[in-house]
């Protein structure tokens, strides 16, 4: 089976992390969407490390990690990955990383189409990462794009000239120069000779093969189904299905096929870019927040945006992935409060008050509706049993489990692999 870890907030739940834990469990990890907009964070033997576009499957041994078809692929990011991989951990990726030949490419000018279009949208830019990743996607969409797999062509150079010269023309219509064109396309094509030193196919088959010989799958999804393409805060959203039905499309296996769904989230919540955020506090408690939490994107760098737990919309994701188990990150942030807020639902301009996410969540004002917690305002550090930790934070616990209707699973203390408390 399938079995799928994804985020079921804004993203920056602490994915990467879970996949290192559950990876020993699997025989292969598998990406299914995103680009290096995303930044899983790993975190042992007091090193830490931070992925972009490789499954975080990587660091545990015989664990095959698959880059899908639905990702979109840098490879300039990608060399620089794994450069960094082979030199601080002594890894040698080609013998354990498998990328789909159908995988589509960022070139250089996909990040400068990224940066005229957020500068031409003013005020209402989305909050793009930049990497290029929107009009990537848009490319693939249109029929236009290229793949992985037109690196192996002999005429790939006139495929990269069509893509450019599309591009081209729409940076002279936004008014946009250029710059170093030359020297991002010297990198560029640098970057996908040496691509071409890992094992490049057709991975839908490799998938399903592993399927049929017993062997476990665990999909690891980027970013968070609220910025899913069809069902996120529209449209402040990223370009692809972040829910588990992008599993399907962007690894190439049968809904039949999916076993579990593991839902990450965060004990409270954080976004970064722009767009709505019901429970986002402006005050002293969001930035002890952001400051406890170190609430910075692994990407970016960007200060996170931080709120409390927003029930309706964890119900929303869960609905939408038919989650079966929960992960709780971060609980360890929440020690430095008294009292803890959790939103229940939100009172509309018109007086009305709903569980649901508004379809015009970005047009629309929703004041959270809360209900206050006891926090357990004490240290989780050197827990490792579930019984052990304090009882106001098992009654958390308890109080989002009835809520939501799918149970816990796992409890993360701290950024360390070694502090994820199972029950």
């Amino acid at each position: 089976m399938v079995d799928i870890l994804l985020g079921l907030q804004w993203g920056d739940e602490g994915k990467g992390k879970i996949v290192d834990v559950l990876a020993p469990q699997y025989k292969v990890v598998a990406r299914f969407q995103g680009g290096p907009n995303a930044g899983h964070t790993l975190e042992f033997d007091g090193l830490k490390h931070v992925l972009h576009q490789i499954p975080s499957g990587v660091f545990r041994k015989d664990c095959l990690n698959v880059i899908g078809n639905g990702v979109v692929l840098d490879p300039v990011i990608f060399k620089k990955e794994v450069d960094s991989l082979t030199e601080k951990f002594k890894m040698d990726l080609t013998q354990n990383l498998v990328v789909s030949t159908k995988t589509a490419i960022i070139i250089p000018t996909h990040r400068m189409m990224d940066a005229a279009q957020e500068k031409a949208k003013g005020d209402d830019k989305i909050g793009s990462t930049l990497k290029g990743i929107g009009p990537t996607y848009t490319d693939k969409v249109s029929r236009h794009g290229l793949r992985l797999g037109d690196i192996l062509s002999d005429n790939f150079k006139k495929k990269y000239e069509a893509v450019k010269g599309r591009h081209l023309q729409w940076l002279s219509y936004l008014d946009f120069e250029p710059e170093g064109l030359e020297e991002l396309e010297k990198e560029f094509f640098a970057a996908c000779e040496f691509l071409k030193q890992f094992e490049l196919t057709e991975t839908e088959y490799l998938v399903n093969e592993e399927l049929e010989n017993g062997n476990r799958i665990l999909a690891e999804g980027a970013q968070g189904s609220l910025l899913d393409i069809d069902f996120g805060s529209y449209p402040f959203v990223t370009s692809s299905s972040t829910t588990a039905a992008g599993v399907c499309s962007g690894l190439g296996v049968a809904p039949g096929k999916i076993g579990e769904v593991y839902g990450i989230f965060k004990a409270y919540c954080t976004r970064v870019g722009s767009g709505p955020f019901p429970t986002e506090l402006f005050d002293a408690d969001g930035e002890a927040m952001r400051k406890e939490g170190n609430e910075f994107g692994s990407t970016t760098g960007r200060p996170r945006r931080c709120g409390w737990l927003d029930l309706p919309a964890l119900k929303y994701t869960v609905m939408l992935n038919g989650v079966t188990q929960l992960v709780m990150m971060k609980a360890d942030v929440l020690n430095i409060f008294e009292n803890i807020e959790v939103c229940i639902g939100y009172k509309l301009p018109d007086g009305t008050v709903t569980e649901q996410m508004p379809y015009d969540l970005c047009d629309t004002k929703a004041e959270p509706i809360y209900t206050t917690l006891k926090g357990w305002n004490t240290s989780l550090e050197g827990i490792t049993d579930y019984e052990a930790l304090p009882q106001e934070l098992k009654d958390y616990v308890t109080y989002i489990e009835e809520a939501v209707g799918v149970p816990v699973k796992f409890v993360s203390t701290s950024p360390d692999r070694t502090a994820t408390i199972a029950r």
